[in-house]
């Protein structure tokens, strides 16, 4: 069983490689205690997803590596863009855990094999005389990928930009800067170019200050009440408040805040409707792990559940949901979205799908790249081992305990 297999530690690693343990628990990781299986699992799946894409382009070899599965008629355009999508989505969920830096422990080294491979990523993606060299430019899919590409920087400033060397900082800053070519539609696009922006000020203190203002003043239009942003001046029944909307808001708000001293008001505002938001995705989760198959980009699979993560992540969870029933609730998520057979190919890559291969609901707009966005469930990780997160004991979370005929707490809008 795939499941077993993780729970002892193992990791498919790239093409025509061979399974090799990830690491073994020692006496330094005692205090994991009890739920020690619960961040195990997540780190090897995470690992698992992330690792054919980092080896390739440690490599230089993506383009050669990497396979490009997508809808009939747009392999050529997909393979313009799906490599940078493989990199931005796999880093913006690592970025946290690779935020907790090397230490001693067997978890450590390998976030430190992974913060290497991360760097050494980035490098091959930016630098113009690399194989891996990528497309930042043409078509609009680039400016959506840098995006995901900052996001992940912001995350990980001392992990993924201090250990970059001063030549790939400029190479990355240039190929960031050039996605100012690409003109997002008017929809959660504009925040692309403003968490874009917002990473140029963090590492820079020099940006485009209306790009981000105009993309934050628009969603304050756009907003819909009860926690729920429109994509755009229309409401769409989707994830993509979780997907970009929510946790990008939050992330360039923090960054104005802490450069510029701005937005602390926003910020505030912001925050709340995220967490009524995470509120109604804890609720979401069936007692088995499943949630609605409505909208978009489905075959983004468990990263339908960023913003729940992102607030776990950040700290911020709403009173009515505690760390270890949310830990416990995406967990079942991860296990059923990406245990199915057919999730992976021989190699290790992901394939479009929901639950397994399900070549048929990837929009156009899909391809193997796309699908890393799946890493962003995974932003807890970012938080120490011994925390409440992962040190309490497995709990059930709301509609487990609703449909057991248990007591839960009852909804309530803002």
């Amino acid at each position: 069983m795939i499941r077993r297999n993780f729970l002892k530690g193992f990791s498919l690693l790239g093409a025509g490689s061979t399974l090799a343990p990830l690491f073994s628990f020692t006496q330094h990781d005692s205090h994991l205690k009890e739920t020690r299986t619960d961040r195990q699992y997540w780190i090897s799946m995470l690992t698992r997803i992330t690792e054919p894409v980092l080896n390739a382009l440690q490599q230089d070899r993506i383009k050669e590596l990497m396979p490009v599965e997508c809808v009939a008629g747009t392999l050529s355009s997909r393979k313009e863009v799906t490599y940078l999508e493989a990199l931005g989505r796999s880093l913006a969920g690592l970025a946290p855990w690779l935020e907790l830096g090397p230490d001693q422990t067997s978890e450590g080294q390998l976030r430190q094999k992974y913060i290497k491979l991360s760097v050494q990523a980035i490098a091959h993606a930016v630098t113009p005389t690399a194989k891996s060299y990528m497309n930042f430019t043409q078509h609009n899919q680039p400016l959506v990928d840098a995006a995901f590409l900052a996001h992940a920087l912001v995350r990980a400033p001392q992990q993924l930009w201090v250990n970059l060397d001063q030549t790939t900082q400029q190479h990355l800053l240039t190929a960031l800067r050039s996605t100012r070519v690409i003109k997002p539609y008017y929809s959660n696009w504009l925040l692309f170019s403003a968490m874009i922006e917002a990473a140029l000020l963090k590492f820079t203190n020099d940006y485009d200050a209306m790009r981000v203002d105009y993309a934050l003043k628009s969603h304050e239009e756009w907003y819909k009440g009860d926690g729920i942003y429109g994509d755009g001046p229309d409401f769409h029944f989707d994830y993509y408040n979780s997907f970009v909307i929510q946790p990008m808001l939050l992330d360039i708000l923090k960054v104005l805040q802490e450069v510029k001293q701005e937005g602390k008001e926003l910020s505030e505002k912001i925050l709340k409707r995220a967490q009524r938001y995470a509120e109604i995705q804890e609720r979401l989760i069936s007692p088995e792990g499943t949630f609605p198959p409505v909208g978009r980009s489905l075959a983004y699979r468990c990263g339908a559940f960023q913003l729940l993560s992102q607030v776990a992540l950040q700290k911020q969870l709403p009173a009515s949901i505690t760390p270890p029933q949310v830990r416990s609730a995406l967990t079942a998520v991860i296990k059923t979205t990406l245990e199915a057979p057919g999730t992976f190919d021989k190699n290790g890559w992901l394939t479009i799908g929901f639950t397994g291969h399900q070549p048929e609901i990837g929009e156009h707009y899909i391809s193997t790249g796309s699908l890393y966005l799946c890493t962003v469930a995974f932003l807890p990780l970012g938080l120490s081992a011994d925390d409440e997160f992962w040190s309490s004991a497995n709990a059930d979370w709301t509609s487990k305990k609703a449909f057991a005929g248990k007591g839960f707490s009852i909804d309530k809008a803002i």
